[in-house]
């Protein structure tokens, strides 16, 4: 069956008051090397459906959500069961509000858009050369490229019928040297690997591991430190994910202004500070409606086929939106501003590279990689973390060496506030939360204050 066709299936089978089906269908292609030599390679289908069904009961529309593979009548007409039984059981949804009705994408009729192991074709020979060359220059690289491209079909009985393609692309890879004492880790997101020069990425790390020549131990403190664009994309990720409306009106998070409401209009960040997602940011698209498979507090499966538009999250230093239902806009009195799948951050007047903001560092940290991200207090949006893969020197505007790593502790929202110089802004890939989150738009910063709260014995 075509994806359309389990669409129409499910929507027909279900006995509900009304109904909502989402599919998606995906192809992934992927090649993975270690010790200079390619070891795997490997192409992956799948195809998944998630049913929404609505009751109407005393009080409200009750919802029931159940997903599953399928790819046969059969697989689907139990998916669609288990979600009508699931509504007839529930209560009333707190999120109930209007279903989106009589939406349909253009291209709704189009197949599902598959990518294969030919997605490589220069990638590959350039990796083979890479090896070659980090082979005879003493360097050992491991890494893993994945392409994956899921289309995704959303039908419902009020007339919805959309269609969205996403391709997601990432290159992440790991050099060492010969005594396995040094490494460097770089990674680069992209759509189609057209914009992918592995030789480009080789000869960064070489360049990396060739700073790593002198080492030296550094105490636990406050340093003047540049953060890489990957490496700020792991922190305003975070700082993206815990901005939902619900958890900042009930005084949950650093976006609350308690005891109850939020930190909207309020100054957050220094002027200039621009964070934002566009469904239409060039070459980090992302879906341009609102498909999610359950409720929580900061989705809405009522909200499904809602029309995404660029929102402004931090606008000129001011905290402009939160991540908003329906039906936690009605509890704020904001607009709706549903969650959208990449993220950009802008400083107004920023121009230059890493390399800039290093030449104009007196003494200071470059920090490439940032690992084991996790939360310490929701109120501060206080984060602790790990450096790994390559933390270096500055002394007068050039890297004189690697140093030992780091566990830091800081809140992304403070640095928002405290950096003294920026980049230009750049397509970058969080190591931490690339597999979650791919597509961010980050500068680089330097911060003169950073926290490493004490030494890591991490390699």
């Amino acid at each position: 069956m075509t994806p359309q066709e389990l669409v129409e299936r499910a929507l027909a089978a279900s006995t509900t008051d009304d109904c909502l089906v989402i599919v998606r269908d995906s192809t992934s292609a992927n090649l993975r090397w270690a010790g200079n030599t390619l070891t795997t390679n490997g192409q992956m289908t799948g195809r998944s459906a998630t049913v929404v069904s609505f009751v109407a009961k005393d009080g409200g529309i009750a919802a029931g959500s159940t997903s599953g593979s399928a790819t046969t009548t059969d697989e689907i007409d139990a998916i669609v069961a288990a979600a009508d039984a699931a509504a007839r059981a529930a209560a009333p949804a707190e999120d109930d509000n209007p279903l989106v009705r009589d939406r349909t994408s253009p291209d709704w009729d189009e197949p599902a858009v598959p990518t294969d192991i030919t997605v490589y074709d220069t990638v590959a020979p350039a990796l083979g050369e890479a090896f070659g060359r980090a082979a005879d220059a003493g360097r050992i690289l491991y890494g893993f490229v994945d392409h994956d491209v899921t289309t995704t079909y959303l039908g419902s009985s009020t007339g919805l019928r959309l269609r969205h393609v996403q391709p997601t692309g990432t290159f992440t890879c790991t050099a060492k040297d010969a005594a396995l004492t040094s490494s460097a880790w770089v990674g680069a997101a992209t759509s189609d690997f057209t914009d992918i020069d592995p030789l480009a990425l080789d000869d960064e790390l070489a360049r990396r591991l060739g700073w790593a020549q002198r080492r030296l131990d550094l105490p636990a403190g406050r340093y003047d430190t540049i953060l890489p664009p990957t490496s700020l994309a792991d922190l305003m990720v975070d700082t993206y994910w815990y901005a939902g409306a619900r958890d900042a009106w009930e005084g949950q998070s650093v976006y609350s202004q308690r005891p109850t409401g939020t930190r909207i209009g309020e100054r957050i960040a220094a002027a200039g500070v621009n964070l934002a997602s566009d469904p239409m940011l060039a070459g980090a698209e992302s879906a341009p409606f609102v498909a999610v498979g359950a409720s929580s507090s900061d989705h809405s499966v009522f909200d499904n086929g809602l029309p995404l538009e660029r929102t402004d999250w931090i606008r000129d230093g001011e905290l402009a939106a939160l991540v908003q239902t329906r039906h936690t806009a009605a509890m704020t009195g904001q607009p709706a501003t549903p969650y959208v799948d990449n993220l950009v951050l802008e400083i107004d007047g920023a121009t230059g590279t890493i390399d800039d903001l290093v030449a104009g560092t007196e003494r200071g940290l470059l920090v490439t990689s940032l690992w084991y991200i996790r939360l310490v207090d929701a109120q501060s949006l206080l984060l602790t973390g790990l450096t790994r893969d390559g933390v270096y020197l500055v002394e007068n505007g050039e890297i004189t060496g690697a140093v030992n790593n780091f566990r830091w502790n800081e809140s992304p929202v403070d640095l928002l506030g405290r950096f003294s110089h920026a980049s230009a802004s750049t397509r970058s890939l969080s190591r931490e939360w690339s597999d979650y989150f791919p597509r961010t738009v980050t500068p680089a910063l330097r911060i003169p204050d950073f926290n490493m709260s004490s030494v890591s014995q991490a390699t």
